[in-house]
């Protein structure tokens, strides 16, 4: 049974991100008139989720509360900061210091003992929240493509670059040991709601800061194949603690080369809708059928 307290700080947390998917263009212009002060100040209300868990479930620190407070707080300065240095946008230091501490933390669960065990998607969502903000709204990084209004073309991008991967992946996983068929049809009728929620809470989060934003500072300064095969070599690595106690080096290979043809599906037209269907499918025919 789900709080109303835990309820409301769901909402709070998913407002943030919902309203950037969906309302991108006018967010960034209904805060334009914002102050500095105002734009940096302003996400330390991310905090609120944290308190409104924390108070209903008995785990409050204030620890926990000022670095929810803070953190997003240090996030939009450095993002203020990277605009004054670099304002054409070709990728500051700050720019990549924020996005190693969000990928670090998210990866290493470096926060998640804030939260009762079964709720540490807030951590995530939260930390996305920050980023978003940091981004979209103090930084004003362009495209980056994070518009979950989805097109015919998105669908047939994300689809084709699907079709590409599979073939590779079951025949590598299946040689490596690392996937195993499952056939499973009574997961069909449930099928349509686990791409639902693999895309919305596992695709989007990830690949908005894979390809939206590192895939997309990187080609700024490295070139366009340079920046996919990186960005997708640094996404392999972040599977490397998954699902295993040591270094997965087969998840890692399969993640890697997954990110090659996610990066593909993203940057045909700047599109994290695109490259998330590919990677919500993936993940979805994965779990369902060959884990």
């Amino acid at each position: 049974m789900i709080s109303p307290a835990i309820a409301m700080a769901a909402l709070f947390t998913l407002i943030p991100f919902l309203t950037a998917a969906f309302f991108a263009t006018q967010l960034a212009c209904a805060t334009e008139a914002l102050p500095t002060s105002a734009r940096l100040l302003v996400p330390s209300v991310l905090c609120v989720p944290y308190l409104l868990v924390a108070l209903s479930t008995g785990t409050f620190r204030w620890e926990w509360l000022a670095l929810y407070a803070l953190l997003p707080v240090a996030i939009s300065t450095l993002m203020w900061q990277a605009t004054r240095s670099d304002p054409a946008r070709h990728g500051n230091w700050c720019d990549f210091l924020v996005l190693a501490v969000l990928g670090l933390a998210i990866d290493l669960r470096w926060f998640e003992h804030a939260w009762p065990a079964h709720l540490t998607v807030f951590n995530k969502i939260l930390l996305l929240d920050a980023g978003i903000w940091g981004f979209l709204v103090v930084r004003r990084l362009e495209n980056v493509g994070f518009n979950l209004r989805l097109r015919l073309r998105d669908l047939g991008i994300g689809l084709r670059e699907l079709a590409f991967y599979t073939p590779i992946a079951i025949s590598l996983g299946l040689g490596l040991g690392f996937l195993h068929l499952h056939p499973s049809a009574p997961w069909l009728p449930r099928l349509p709601g686990a791409v639902l929620f693999t895309f919305f809470f596992i695709a989007v989060p990830e690949e908005l800061f894979f390809r939206g934003w590192l895939q997309n500072l990187l080609e700024r300064r490295i070139g366009r194949y340079p920046s996919l095969f990186l960005t997708a070599a640094l996404f392999g690595l972040a599977h490397f603690n998954k699902r295993a106690v040591h270094f997965n080096w087969r998840y890692v290979l399969l993640a890697a080369l997954a990110g090659i043809f996610y990066g593909r599906a993203w940057r045909q037209q700047r599109r994290v809708g695109a490259s998330a269907i590919t990677h919500a499918c993936v993940d979805t025919i994965w779990s369902i059928w060959l884990r």
